[in-house]
């Protein structure tokens, strides 16, 4: 399972270097049903290894010019503060046990998995739909901004990050080419520096909770999961991303699906 689970952060990479996004919603899965990581303290892995995957994952687009580092600051820092304190406060003060239905038990780490599972599903929505072709013209003059929304949108993705663990790059990036005006390839690479310092940040949150921290596991699998980003952005050069995106996005709907099955009835 083991072997299996570090082929697993070498996919994840790779979808991160390939499409930009969606990558990360794979780490809390891997973590939890092939390491047997708790379910919370994935969550916490998951915001260190997503946030350095996308910090190197981001230095191809600042080699190529294509980070917006004004919008990166403008959606990054009410995301940042929002992942950080979801991290600090929020998911401490869940209780161990939430609801019980006859005799099923939503505890903390099921009813985590389950946000999860659905986030998947609506992650895997925005994947397989075809993007629109109108926002690769813009030029960098034309860029505007609807700074409420963005604000407002950078917090709420901010806490979803933290809450669930994942980057939300499928949230940023929509929101980043409809409410900053970004041209396609901007978005991708302002949405991988963004992803990268919140996620990081939110990590931070964990770090003087009751998380115990296993540095070893966390720095290998991290460290694999970056070689497999550079081994996408490769391949990204070779593959069309319009053909991979939606291949992936029904295979995170089937993994999303497949969680709240086990969790519920299983």
């Amino acid at each position: 399972m083991e072997y299996l689970g570090y082929i697993g952060a070498i996919l994840m990479g790779m979808s991160l270097g390939l499409i930009g996004g969606g990558g990360s919603i794979l780490t809390v899965p891997i973590l939890v049903y092939l390491f047997s990581v708790d379910a919370v303290v994935a969550t916490a892995y998951s915001l260190f290894i997503v946030g350095v995957t996308s910090i190197f994952g981001s230095s191809s687009h600042f080699r190529q010019g294509n980070i917006h580092w004004r919008t990166a600051i403008v959606f990054g820092i009410p995301s940042i503060l929002s992942v950080y304190l979801t991290r600090k406060f929020l998911v401490p003060l869940i209780p161990q046990e939430i609801v019980t239905i006859d005799d099923f038990v939503v505890t903390k780490p099921i009813f985590m998995l389950l946000v999860f599972a659905l986030l998947m599903v609506v992650a895997s929505y925005s994947m397989i739909k075809k993007p629109s072709k109108d926002k690769e013209t813009l030029e960098e003059d034309e860029i505007d901004y609807d700074y409420p929304l963005i604000l407002l949108e950078g917090a709420v993705v901010g806490g979803i990050t933290g809450f669930v663990g994942a980057g939300g790059g499928f949230l940023i990036i929509p929101a980043l080419v409809l409410l900053a005006k970004l041209p396609m390839k901007k978005a991708v690479g302002t949405s991988l520096v963004i992803i990268g310092l919140k996620s990081l940040i939110g990590f931070t949150g964990d770090l003087h909770g009751d998380t115990a921290i296993d540095w070893k596991f966390l720095l290998i699998f991290t460290a694999i999961a970056v070689i497999g980003i550079f081994i996408g952005s490769n391949l990204s050069k070779k593959v069309p991303n319009e053909k991979l995106k939606p291949a992936f996005g029904y295979f995170v709907l089937v993994m999303g699906i497949y969680i709240i099955i086990k969790e519920v009835f299983f």
